[in-house]
């Protein structure tokens, strides 16, 4: 369900509804009462120009609604944008029922519902936890962290994270050089990730210093991987994203990359956290605990 598709035909009937009064019926109703109270006077009757006057309901509800779903719109378009987080790839960092926000124009500003970038303010840096359009299915949004740009060579092995950036320096200027993404142990076993002890590192992407965790006794699953390989050259425009969660993490290693035009801003703070530890039928999950122990900025 596109929710802003739907905002926006919601604001735009009550922008018409408002219009269409504003430009038609208004008019006639003054008509009518100036009509009425020259009536009045010459008859010395009754006076029913209030009556004449009052809005049609639809055009009251739509002229209450129409401020508030405008700004609604306005903030989720260009501003900040709530999420929910539904699953356990982005562990330790985000977890299931975590609200955050996006800052939607981190990355540009975009139209909304057909997301086309108008203006270009930043680009994505390595490490930053982004949300995107699913490129498999557009009308689902993924949250993973970057870690290729345009022009990188990625490697993923033996649980390491190596890279090769892309060389876009003056001529005659040395390029970066290749690195492995080294990581510390921060505690063994120290994560229960939905009844399965992981470990718990952290690890330094960019200006990012976060935590991830690794299941040491879960077999990489490489012969799965985008392309069946373990090494990949981000194409320009698009970026190359992995979860903390590094082994339970459907991304960029299993789909392979995410264009520009598919992401939809960069996730800055964690707002509420829900516990959804009921699942009703015909209702599914729903919760049943609140906590605001989690609130804070995302690294």
């Amino acid at each position: 369900m596109d929710f802003s598709l739907i905002l926006f035909v919601a604001t735009s009937i009550c922008g018409a509804i408002w219009l269409f009064d504003a430009l038609m019926l208004a008019p006639r109703r003054r008509l009518a009462v100036a009509a009425s109270g020259a009536a009045a006077s010459e008859s010395g009757a009754a006076a029913t120009s209030a009556v004449l006057a009052k809005e049609p309901a639809l055009v009251e509800q739509a002229k209450s609604f129409f401020p508030i779903l405008l700004a609604i719109f306005l903030l989720r378009s260009f501003l900040f944008e709530p999420f929910r987080i539904p699953s356990g790839s982005m562990k330790p960092t985000l977890v299931e029922g975590d609200f955050i926000l996006v800052n939607k124009f981190s990355y540009g500003i975009r139209l909304p519902v057909v997301n086309k970038k108008v203006v270009a303010l930043s680009d994505p840096a390595r490490g930053d936890v982004v949300v995107f359009r699913f490129p498999e299915n557009p009308s689902q949004d993924f949250i993973k962290r970057v870690v290729g740009l345009p022009g990188d060579r990625i490697r993923y092995a033996d649980k390491t994270l190596f890279v090769e950036p892309a060389c876009k320096v003056p001529a005659g200027t040395a390029c970066p050089q290749p690195f492995k993404v080294d990581r510390e142990l921060v505690a063994a076993a120290g994560f229960d990730d939905n009844g399965v002890p992981a470990d718990v590192w952290q690890e330094q992407l960019g200006e990012h210093k976060h935590q991830l965790l690794i299941h040491p006794d879960r077999v990489d699953m490489e012969p799965y991987f985008y392309q069946h390989r373990n090494e990949w050259v981000v194409p320009e425009g698009h970026y190359f994203a992995l979860g903390d969660n590094r082994d339970r993490s459907h991304d960029g290693r299993y789909w392979g990359f995410i264009p520009d035009e598919n992401l939809k801003g960069r996730a800055v703070a964690v707002w509420l956290h829900l516990d959804f530890g009921l699942d009703i039928p015909f209702l599914g999950w729903v919760p049943t605990g609140i906590s605001f122990s989690r609130v804070g900025g995302i690294n």
